[in-house]
């Protein structure tokens, strides 16, 4: 089916489900492969019982697919609506409960996009459709971003090495992460932007993860070392470089703050690559590169928190609280100096509707200009402004498998000028982007 079929049939299909959110069904709380349409947490089912079997050996298969509507209404420098999407499968095999023996874990993942997003046409440096950034900005890519194998060694620690996806292990947060499926769009709230310069998303690595009480929900340690040449396209293999590492430091712990559950994050990195040739993940050209960028290093620091101010019962992940992101960077070669971020989220707050979830926000990013060379070389020393941002969404269940999100936007872009030789006339102005999210989950 073409793009075109494919975006008839969504838009077919939303008036349907904006009725059927409407009529606020009471699905059954807890998550099961079983059960009838309307109740179980997957499209599929549990594929007459064996889905269910797999799962309790240890093996699951989990599949995907977000789509996206979305439109500058007001602003920004274009107001052409897009359509997109990305469809992702996790294999996962836990090598104890499959009989072979304990504290294996393997994970393989496969992901692929298709169609367009608005991300280049309000002005910003923040991708306000983050789904449709991976696994690599050009569509209709299909890659293998995650192939890696984790081993415990005891109780308390264990090492992992393949490929890993850092955007889906790291900078974990209760209401704010991920690649933009389920909760906010834009990619300010689902990771830490200022660490895109120097971690990528997709790479080979190797590291430790320290359990210091058992429990990983309780507290777990993150020491990596990964290639910073990695690319969901590519093995990594052709390109692997001593002389071009990052290496990460994280840690994460639970807390208990007003008798409710929460969580505290703070991590380092460092990287020994040399960015005088970097080719910037959040680049507004495909060849820009930067001119001051001349370290062979570079470093940030971030942190994040997430709280519930409303649990009905703890350990449940049924709430709303509050969430925050800050990054702290060497300004040069990562531009992006200092990045914050704060909001609200909740998940499942109605009885009658556990499946729904929310989200507000609001971003800054303090940019520290670089110099260019390249097609945006012409731009003056201020071409960049610093950027900030607000989001809000409400992720209505139609079903436990399929989400709809109506999501709104309001973007003051670090681009400043339409056009690099008609500086101070041709002014980005804020933005306001309007989108639809409908994911389905097989």
């Amino acid at each position: 089916m073409n793009n075109a079929k494919i975006r008839l049939a969504l838009r077919s299909m939303l008036p349907l489900l904006a009725i059927c959110c409407c009529s606020s069904p009471a699905f059954a709380a807890d998550t099961t492969y079983s059960g009838d349409l309307l109740t179980r947490s997957t499209l599929t089912g549990d594929w007459g019982g064996e889905r269910n079997d797999l799962a309790k050996k240890g093996v699951t298969f989990d599949l995907n697919l977000t789509q996206v509507e979305q439109g500058v209404v007001d602003g920004g420098k274009n107001h052409k609506e897009e359509y997109g999407g990305r469809g992702e499968l996790t294999f996962k095999v836990d090598t104890g409960k499959l009989g072979l023996w304990p504290g294996g874990f393997l994970t393989v993942e496969l992901e692929g996009n298709f169609g367009h997003g608005v991300n280049l046409r309000d002005g910003g440096l923040m991708p306000v459709n983050t789904n449709q950034t991976f696994p690599s900005p050009p569509t209709d890519q299909l890659n293998l971003p995650a192939l890696n194998f984790a081993q415990f060694l005891s109780e308390y620690a264990g090492v992992v090495v393949g490929k890993l996806d850092t955007v889906s292990g790291g900078d974990m947060n209760e209401f704010a992460h991920g690649k933009g499926t389920s909760q906010f769009m834009n990619l300010a709230f689902n990771i830490n932007p200022a660490l895109l310069m120097t971690v990528p998303y997709s790479t080979l690595g190797a590291g430790v993860i320290i359990l210091p009480t058992k429990d990983p929900h309780a507290a777990i340690i993150s020491l990596l070392a990964i290639s910073a040449n990695g690319r969901a396209s590519t093995t990594g293999f052709d390109n692997l470089d001593t002389n071009k590492m990052t290496y990460i430091a994280e840690g994460r712990m639970r807390t208990d703050f007003f008798g409710m559950t929460g969580h505290q994050l703070l991590g380092g990195v460092y990287s020994n690559k040399d960015r005088s040739s970097t080719d910037p993940r959040l680049s507004l050209d495909p060849d820009t590169r930067f001119a001051d960028g001349g370290k062979s290093e570079s470093w940030a620091v971030y942190y994040n928190f997430d709280q519930y101010l409303y649990e009905p019962i703890k350990g449940s992940g049924k709430g709303f609280g509050i969430f925050g992101r800050f990054a702290a960077t060497d300004g040069n070669p990562n531009f992006m100096q200092y990045f914050y971020s704060l909001g609200l989220g909740g998940k499942g707050v109605m009885t009658s509707r556990p499946h729904d979830s929310f989200g507000f926000g609001g971003y800054y990013l303090d940019i520290k200009n670089p110099s260019l060379s390249g097609p945006l070389g012409l731009f003056s020393k201020d071409f960049l402004r610093d950027e900030y941002g607000f989001e809000a969404y409400y992720s209505a269940a139609v079903t436990p498998w399929a989400l709809l999100t109506p999501n709104v936007q309001v973007v003051r872009g670090a681009q400043k000028y339409q056009d690099p030789l008609r500086p101070n006339i041709d002014e980005i102005r804020t933005a306001t982007v309007l989108g639809l999210r409908l994911q389905l989950i097989f």
